[in-house]
């Protein structure tokens, strides 16, 4: 009977660590997050500014800050993305949050739900352009037109 006990305790335990529901398996979800995070932002920092020769990362309209990843489920991930635009009446803050979206569309390896949203007092029209990089229809909309894609995909292809 002791055995059994003993058993059945180590299964429950390696169970919540698992399911990460215990203390260790909690401790683990915050670097498991933090690392996804980092992966996002790995692909997101060299994404070209369109009117300038320098990445987003550079112009510091990205930083590792600006990423958050949160777990909906095991295999689904939401990632939230807060971006600053280089001046508060930046005409290209929409093409640059298409640029995001799609370059974490095409590369981004893991399932995911994606927010982008320019950071909170940094922009004259935020709220009207964060309506626009999160629909949608918008979004496919905007890549059918074949400038504007060409555009888009100069920004986000990685240099040779």
């Amino acid at each position: 009977m002791e055995r059994v006990s003993g058993l059945l305790s180590w299964t429950l335990s390696r169970f919540l660590w698992l399911s990460g529901l215990s203390e260790r398996g909690a401790a683990r979800q915050p670097r498991i997050m933090e690392e996804k995070a980092l992966e996002v932002y790995d692909l997101i920092r060299t994404i070209r500014d369109p009117e300038k020769p320098n990445t987003l990362e550079g112009l510091e309209v990205v930083t590792e800050s600006c990423v958050e990843v949160q777990e909906i489920n095991e295999d689904d991930y939401l990632v939230i993305i807060r971006f600053t635009p280089t001046v508060p009446h930046c005409s290209l803050a929409t093409l640059i949050g298409l640029c995001l979206r799609v370059k974490l569309h095409w590369c981004l390896p893991f399932k995911h739900k994606l927010e982008i949203y320019i950071s909170e007092g940094t922009h004259s029209t935020e709220e009207d352009i964060n309506k626009q990089i999160n629909d949608k229809e918008r979004v496919a909309a905007a890549m059918e037109n074949p400038n504007l894609r060409e555009i888009v995909e100069q920004c986000v292809l990685e240099p040779d």
